[in-house]
């Protein structure tokens, strides 16, 4: 399967998702989008909700293959009561379906510590 033609769009529809992670392990931001749909993501924000200690955020990609995980940003420490933009506009990237091979899928947020960091996303789902 190839990527879908964003210039053939039906529809393309704004949303924002976000995710306090409960424990360390990766925790999907942004699950796969199905076929024929692309998602474009505009920012994410990872914000330390503690006002006493820096946590770090780690944000990457899965590719379409489901094991390969590409970093965005890797252990980044997030001051006390701070926000990291991870990504902006200027930096937006695409996740389509797992049967686009190679391609991103999936976006994952680990935080060092359960509960600390809320990390949001907004982004496009884009339908053709």
């Amino acid at each position: 399967m190839t990527a879908p033609n964003l210039f053939a769009s039906a529809t393309a529809v704004g949303h924002t998702s976000t995710v306090k992670p409960a424990d360390t392990a990766r925790n999907a931001l942004v699950a796969a989008p199905s076929s024929g749909t692309t998602y474009k993501i505009n920012q994410i924000i990872a914000a330390n909700i503690d006002g006493s200690a820096a946590y770090n955020a780690t944000v990457e990609l899965r590719l379409a293959d489901g094991t390969t995980y590409a970093a965005l940003a890797s252990t980044i420490s997030v001051p006390p009561n701070a926000s990291l933009i991870v990504s902006d506009k200027t930096t937006s990237f695409y996740l389509v379906d797992t049967g686009v091979s190679g391609e991103a899928s999936t976006l994952w947020a680990t935080s060092s510590t359960a509960s600390k960091l809320v990390f949001t996303v907004s982004y496009d789902a884009i339908t053709t």
